[in-house]
């Protein structure tokens, strides 16, 4: 975050300033503690490499591993130039991705949370879910093709024995930013020297590899391969995830800082994601100078590993086909896992230890995969590893389009913002996105239909009303207008403390909210301080919230309801007596029956109470569902002011 004279250093007050509602940096265990002040130019440089990284394993995950499988195996080299698009496209976003996080000081769900209503940001964060936990089914399935592969396990076991990986993400995010960057790179660099082993095997027609960087046009079953093969790529999560991994590098913040900064992340971005690129360009010409020059049809992952050996003549290609599998597994959970923390933590500001998102999020994944693999068994696996992938990639436009909007946004980047040529490259890079989604969604529902036959209305019924709902959202995101507010005019001290006591008033009625508690004595003590100092009525506010008061209202006689009565009257008696004599007006009860915060914004309205007096239960967490919040709905619904006082207020002589 900016402070205030930094902020200035850079031209704008409002860059990078800290939003006074969601002050928590992004992945807080590790923000800016990578320290990259080197006065040689190699380590600064080898400083702020390590982000891209991390984020270029997504890109060759056991997802892209099945999409590139079909593409090489299925059409030869003709799809080749969908991964150099798809590529290009990771550069620029992933590019602007980190630019946001470096210079706002927000990954891109904190600022889709700062910046959209509550609605929309629900349904960001959904869509948010469903994309990582198709991209851990893929992790999933992958990581246990490589363990069958290599050990022989049973798949079905193995896909068991990855819900453990758990502890190896918790080893390493002990040992720090840096030492899991290393973990990562370590295993980029196995899977790309076990695939420059096979493609040095398997000997491909250069002339064809050359011919596939030409685009052409796609038919329905290519469009299919191309869509998972573009969603593997540029993968929605990993957007949100580089926005943030940015941050852990302690960058000065100054105008010089943050431009080095966006500097040396271009450079690891290209670095990276190119060698992401090879490692998916390896996997389809190995498909192709294998599987599609023969004429073999592929089907599993396994298929495709067996193979390797028969069509190649040695036993190197298929043990360095599954070890490259089973790496990349292991590594894009890990980035996968911390994706899921990220959009969790910045949609809803709820934050849960690591090793438990690892452990939700694998639980959900596993059982689709069990499902799939006990009907369909190998080759179900393979089909539901590019579904998963084709999710993703319908995920995608509503990550790409609000982080293009908010780095075209002045306001948020000051001098940072989007060059007019990078919105063009940008938009046109959504547009292509959009229109490709699109076209896969209006195909595929067709068939459905068609394949449904006489039911064919029920399919219609259940995708159409959706699909116009999230494409009105989403043209709503890129329509709306990101308002560049004006720079805040300083006040003087004097005018706010000069406002104030012209605004001064009296509480003619002070209200407080009672539990029928031993905790009501510290809420009592303060409003009747209060109604002594402004010689208020002092109203007493008790809610009947039991089963009689939720049902029936004042009609109910049960149990409950006639001891909170009694002890209502016994505490107005009581009151009116010891108060005799006191700066009091008046002291009288309220009752209300059914939900307490209603009734509480219900009865301040209907009895003009100025001021409340609530008090505060202390529970956080799981407890806040089971006991519910009421101070926060109280403080939305009612127009006076609050006064929140805990359980443990009164003091003991």
């Amino acid at each position: 975050m900016l402070r205030d004279e930094e902020a200035s250093a850079l031209g704008s007050p409002a860059i990078g300033a800290p939003s006074p509602r969601f002050p928590d940096p992004s992945l807080v265990d590790v923000h800016r503690s990578v320290g990259v002040n080197h006065p040689r130019l190699f380590r600064r440089l080898f400083a702020f490499l390590g982000p891209a990284y991390m984020v270029s394993v997504g890109y060759m995950d056991p997802g892209n591993w099945a999409t590139d499988l079909e593409a090489g195996a299925s059409f030869g080299y003709k799809l080749i130039w969908i991964l150099l698009m798809s590529n290009l496209m990771a550069v620029l976003l992933q590019t602007l991705s980190a630019r946001l996080g470096l210079v706002t000081g927000r990954d891109l769900a904190q600022a889709c949370r700062d910046s959209y209503p509550r609605p929309v940001r629900w349904v960001l964060f959904f869509l948010c879910e469903v994309a990582i936990a198709a991209t851990d089914l893929a992790e999933l399935l992958g990581t246990a093709i490589g363990l069958n592969l290599l050990f022989g396990i049973p798949l079905e076991i193995a896909v068991l024995i990855t819900g453990f990986d758990v502890l190896v993400l918790l080893g390493l995010q002990r040992l720090g930013i840096r030492k899991m960057e290393a973990f990562i790179l370590a295993l980029v660099f196995t899977i790309g020297v076990c695939f420059i082993i096979q493609i040095f095997l398997s000997k491909p027609e250069w002339s064809g590899v050359a011919s596939g960087f030409v685009p052409g046009s796609l038919s329905q079953a290519q469009l299919y391969v191309a869509i998972g093969m573009l969603g593997a790529t540029v993968m929605p999560h990993n957007l949100y995830l580089h926005s943030s991994l940015a941050q852990t590098r302690n960058v000065q913040r100054t105008q010089q800082g943050i431009r080095q900064a966006c500097r040396y992340n271009l450079i690891d971005s290209a670095v990276a994601l190119n060698a992401a690129f090879f490692v998916n360009a390896a996997i389809l010409i190995l498909a192709a100078a294998t599987f599609w020059r023969h004429g073999i049809e592929v089907n599993e992952l396994d298929q495709a590993h067996a193979l390797l050996e028969d069509i190649l003549g040695t036993a190197l290609a298929p043990i360095a086909f599954a070890l490259a599998l089973l790496c990349a597994g292991q590594s894009s959970t890990l980035t996968g896992t911390l994706a899921g923390q990220i959009t969790m933590e910045g949609f809803l500001r709820f934050r849960i230890r690591p090793w438990l998102r690892r452990l939700i999020t694998r639980s959900i994944a596993i059982v689709p995969a069990m499902i799939v693999i006990g009907i369909m068994g190998n080759t179900g696996s393979y089909k539901l590893l590019i579904l998963s992938q084709v999710i993703l990639s319908l995920q995608l436009p509503f990550a790409v389009v609000p982080l293009i909007k908010f780095t075209s946004s002045r306001e948020k980047m000051g001098p940072f913002v989007n060059r007019a040529w990078v919105k063009v490259l940008a938009w046109i890079i959504a547009v292509i996105i959009i229109v490709l989604n699109v076209m896969l969604v209006v195909g595929e529902i067709g068939s459905w239909t068609q394949a449904a036959g006489s039911w064919g209305w029920l399919v219609l019924v259940g995708t159409i009303p959706p699909a116009i709902g999230l494409g009105a959202m989403l043209a709503w995101m890129i329509f709306r207008r990101e308002r560049d507010h004006a720079a805040p005019v300083p006040v003087a001290a004097s005018d706010v403390s000069a406002r104030a006591l012209r605004a001064t008033r009296r509480f003619a009625r002070v209200g407080v909210a009672l539990e029928a508690k031993p905790s009501d004595s510290g809420m009592l003590a303060e409003a009747i301080s209060l109604a002594e100092m402004h010689g208020s009525e002092l109203v007493l506010i008790h809610v009947v919230e039991g089963v009689g008061g939720q049902w029936y209202g004042q009609q109910t006689g049960d149990t409950e309801s006639r001891e909170d009565e009694r002890y209502m009257t016994e505490l107005v008696e009581q009151l009116r007596s010891d108060l005799a004599g006191h700066n009091v007006a008046a002291v009288r009860g309220v009752l209300g029956y059914g939900h307490v915060a209603r009734e509480l914004v219900r009865i301040s309205k209907a009895e003009q109470i100025d001021l409340l007096v609530v008090g505060g239960h202390g529970h956080r967490g799981l407890a806040d569902i089971v006991h519910g919040q009421t101070i926060p709905d109280v403080r939305h619904g009612a127009d006076v002011p609050l006064l929140a006082v805990g359980r443990d207020t009164i003091r003991r002589d």
